[in-house]
């Protein structure tokens, strides 16, 4: 028994809306324990959305439909639904009435074109819609096959979901097995040598582990399915231990975790405070720092050093040594550092200058060269060589810059506290 995802908009194909109902239901299928092995997109065309639903019907027991069941001539889904199992649409006295008030209360009158959203199968159970005017279906059209449909605007789907799909499922006996899973994440190894060092644990039947990378980060989701939440972080535990063992630094946190809301809980406990220096990222690692609620406990500002005269000005860098090295080197690197651990008188700084392209590479200093600089407490200053590549964006060079600072403090964090 299985459950499919069958998402219908032409704007979800030519990507003008993100198709975020595609994830909420994925996870809370999980979280429900209901297996689903497909998800489909099909634009607004009932030839292409019955070729959908006879490949799907065939292989899922569940059929969840989002989109297509507004009150315009391209919103077809009840109605490519009923002609394909051969059932006439029926108005609904109880939907007509419920759009009606709806127009009343917001002080419009119901279009005729609004009339067509009171239409769905002839034997379909109503799946209300607090919200919108669009109502939903929960129908059978024969054994073995319930299918779901739920408007495309997320927040109204969300809310039918959770009142009356969720119970609906709960009572034809799925959701007596969860699907719980955390997600670990790594910084600074790449997806295939993690893959290599936690091989053994890829081929778990319960719980399952699975490696994604993603913009330079490192993800192992593992997922374990029982009878209670309890049961499934049970499974978890041993497993996420002995991984976390085995990654050594490169583990950064789990879940909701971010570099930038690790490093700054390690400060937050230290007592200690932050600075940063930037030039190619041009504010980008600052950003991640501030986008942590409670970040101005440890986090005391920086400077956007972009121009070569700002880093003499601000950040107190030797012109010769510029002139001599250049803004992408070492020794740049690290008297922004200084500086600006100077000027504003915080434990720790980091500075990055580099070049994010695509223009503006050499042979020596090519594309994706960047320099960090990291001052401590003690005095003491470092800095550290990137060769992030040419042929990425620089948008992605500049994120790849920000997380390796971060992860720098990071783990010189735990190292000082080890």
């Amino acid at each position: 028994m299985s459950a499919e995802i069958i998402c219908v908009g032409t704007e979800l194909l030519l990507g003008d809306i993100l198709n975020s109902n595609s994830q909420f239901l994925a996870k809370e299928l999980a979280r429900l324990g209901i297996p689903h092995y497909y998800q489909t997109v099909v634009g607004d065309n009932p030839g292409r959305l019955r070729q959908v639903i006879e490949i799907a019907s065939l292989r899922s027991q569940i059929l969840i439909f989002t989109g297509g069941l507004g009150p315009t001539p391209d919103d077809l889904t009840c109605e490519t639904i009923a002609d394909f199992f051969g059932v006439p649409l029926v108005e609904s006295p109880e939907i007509l009435e419920d759009i009606t008030q709806k127009f009343a209360l917001r002080g419009r009158v119901m279009t005729p074109s609004n009339r067509k959203q009171a239409l769905i199968p002839q034997g379909a159970e109503i799946l209300p819609n607090p919200t919108g005017t669009a109502p939903g279906i929960i129908w059978q059209p024969h054994s073995g096959l319930t299918i779901f449909t739920f408007p495309g605007v997320p927040s109204e789907m969300h809310r039918m979901w959770q009142d009356t799909a969720v119970p609906y499922l709960k009572d034809q006996g799925w959701g007596k097995e969860i699907i719980y899973s955390r997600m670990l994440k790594f910084w600074g190894i790449g997806e295939s040598a993690l893959a290599e060092k936690v091989a053994s644990y890829l081929n778990l039947p319960n719980p399952t582990v699975a490696p994604y990378a993603s913009k330079g980060e490192v993800k192992l989701r593992v997922s374990a399915k029982a009878s209670t939440e309890r049961q499934a972080k049970d499974l978890i535990a041993p497993i996420e231990k002995q991984i976390i063992e085995i990654a050594g630094l490169d583990y950064y946190g789990a879940d909701d975790d971010t570099l930038a809301s690790v490093v700054g809980q390690l400060l937050r406990e230290s007592g200690e405070t932050l600075s940063v220096a930037e030039s190619c990222t041009g504010g980008g690692l600052g950003q991640m720092l501030t986008e942590i609620s409670g970040s101005s406990d440890y986090f005391w500002g920086g400077v956007i050093s972009y121009d070569n005269l700002a880093k003499v000005a601000l950040l107190g860098v030797n012109p010769e040594d510029l002139a001599k090295f250049g803004a992408v080197s070492a020794t740049v690197a690290e008297q922004m550092a200084i500086g600006v651990k100077t000027r504003l008188g915080t434990a720790w700084a980091l500075s990055i200058t580099g070049i994010a392209g695509p223009t503006g590479g050499t042979e020596t200093k090519p594309v994706g060269l960047v320099y960090i600089g990291l001052a401590s407490p003690n005095g003491k200053v470092e800095s550290f060589e990137y060769r992030f590549g040419v042929g990425r964006s620089r948008s992605f060079i500049r994120h790849l810059s920000s997380c390796s600072a971060l992860d720098l403090l990071r783990r010189k964090l735990l190292i000082r506290e080890s």
